[in-house]
């Protein structure tokens, strides 16, 4: 009988089953696909081209996380600071966006003056602030009724922490959580771009725009715990945690789809997968999307019913587009030109980041959408051949259930849609395109099995986010069924790649 079962070999899964291998737990892996990774799985969409996840952005992968697991010792290494973004304009060449706001300084005053000064304040409330907010989003989540001394000590010691960042600090942070992202970053800045730039985290993975209430939480979620991205991206993540999962013993079994999750008077027994087979285990943890774990792979009735109305009305709408190019030649941006950036965001201005959103509701795709740029190529030439760029593109916004249907069509006609708004950033852009691919989100639903094609496993939003993730009766991990667990993004502290929702459901299943 192996000790314990994780479902998903995307990078929480590797994560949490290295966490149980090192306590000493024979832990076996199962995967759908034919590879390990999941949403941070490496594709080639050219000979030649390769995009190192679907998902690219890795300046949320924790620290602590990686040296607790000794990650280091597999060849994984981290930038040396966090990367500047570069806020690109269809008009001028935009400006550049720098973690250390002095290095933006003259670029943002250029554009408008003030905006340095701005941006500067915007950084210290951000850096005063960091340490409480990551706290809350790397700790589990206190038990909000507590039934013990420690139980209750550790929501003290939160309570306490928020106190401890002043009258004027604690305020703001309680001021700005509930804030649409656009009337909190107009407070700093005066030109459009920049506040454009900044709201852009607000509206990954959430089905609002930059002027809904409570998308400025979601802004300062994202920079509160933003660090260096890891040196190779997604996939040099999920080679290092396969390798060390390997070496603890751990086993990945690929292809091996479970069809369901089995129960045995109210305790989890184990796993059938879709060949008929089953495995054994007392300990079964998901990583899938909750919805998927809870509602399809168990059998109806195995949860209390309140339990599954609670898990049935969590919100899975998948507004983001993935859309991958192999160029023959470099990446250029407008007023740039011999310059080389990483990263980009394309709005001119929250409005436009709005009125994307806004097609969405009525299940349209937007003409002009908001862009989330990542050439992987500028830092590891190895992507690409020597010369040439590989782009990834999370284009926003989409809708799930696009009115007759993701068509071919539909799909190539929303990937000229993203490449023309590139176009307007890069021109040139469009004639050194050798190689395209469009993936809308009933796309990323069929190849990687998420619920609504949403790339967070559940959608950001102030009643989805922290303790309430993905419901507030399970957002400590542990489900009504002994030994069944969720592990995956769908979990606190929230969706991309992080490795934390996968490392505090581990240590929910060690520390009971």
């Amino acid at each position: 009988m192996s000790g314990a079962i994780v479902i998903g070999a995307g990078h929480n899964g590797l994560v949490a089953g290295l966490s149980l291998a090192r306590a000493g737990r024979a832990v076996t892996i199962v995967e759908k696909r034919g590879v390990v990774g999941g949403l941070c799985a490496a594709t080639e969409i050219h000979p030649g081209y390769r995009v190192p996840g679907l998902l690219h952005d890795t300046t949320g992968v924790r620290r602590p996380v990686v040296a607790a697991l000794g990650l280091s010792r597999y060849g994984l290494q981290f930038e040396d600071e966090a990367p500047s973004v570069l806020a690109a304009h269809s008009q001028h060449k935009g400006v550049v966006l720098h973690a250390n706001a002095a290095r933006s300084r003259d670029e943002l005053e250029a554009l408008h003056k003030g905006d340095g000064d701005g941006y500067a304040a915007w950084r210290a409330f951000l850096s005063r602030v960091r340490g409480f907010v990551a706290r809350v989003l790397n700790e589990r989540p206190p038990q909000m009724k507590p039934s013990s001394l420690a139980e209750l000590w550790k929501l003290g010691v939160t309570g306490l922490a928020l106190r401890r960042l002043g009258n004027a600090d604690m305020l703001e942070l309680l001021r700005v959580a509930p804030m649409c992202a656009a009337d909190w970053l107009h407070e700093y800045f005066n030109d459009p771009l920049p506040s454009a730039a900044l709201a852009a985290p607000a509206v990954t993975g959430a089905f609002l725009g930059p002027w809904a209430a409570g998308s400025a939480a979601s802004v300062l979620l994202y920079e509160c715990v933003r660090g260096a991205e890891v040196k190779g991206g997604p996939a040099a993540l999920i080679e290092s945690l396969r390798e060390a999962f390997e070496a603890a013993g751990g086993t990945i079994r690929l292809e091996a789809e479970v069809a369901r999750i089995l129960v045995a008077r109210g305790a989890v027994s184990g796993v059938q997968l879709a060949d008929g087979s089953t495995l054994e285990a007392p300990l079964v943890l998901a990583t899938c999307d909750p919805k998927r774990a809870l509602l399809e792979l168990l059998e109806p009735g195995a949860l209390p019913l309140r339990v599954e109305e609670q898990i049935g009305v969590v919100r899975m709408r998948g507004t983001t587009a993935k859309v991958n190019l192999a160029l023959d030649g470099q990446l250029a941006f407008r007023g740039r030109e011999g310059e080389r950036h990483a990263r980009a965001v394309v709005a001119d201005d929250v409005d436009d980041i709005e009125r994307a959103f806004d097609a969405v509701k009525y299940r349209g795709c937007s003409k002009k959408p908001h862009l989330d740029v990542s050439v992987p190529s500028v830092r590891d030439a190895s992507l690409a051949p020597s010369g040439k760029d590989v782009v990834s593109i999370l284009a926003h916004f989409v809708p799930h259930d696009l009115e007759g249907g993701w068509s071919d069509a539909a799909r190539e006609g929303f990937g000229d849609a993203v490449v023309e708004v590139l176009e307007s950033v890069a021109p040139g852009t469009k004639g050194l395109i050798r190689a395209r691919e469009v993936l809308g989100p009933a796309d990323i639903e069929a190849r990687y099995g998420l619920s609504g094609g949403h790339i967070h496993h559940g959608e950001h939003a102030l009643d989805q986010l922290l303790f309430m993730r993905p419901t507030p009766a399970l957002a400590r991990y542990a489900t009504p069924i002994a030994g069944l667990y969720l592990g995956g993004s769908g979990s606190h502290p929230s969706g991309g790649v992080t490795c934390q929702p996968g490392a505090l459901a581990a240590q929910a299943i060690l520390e009971g």
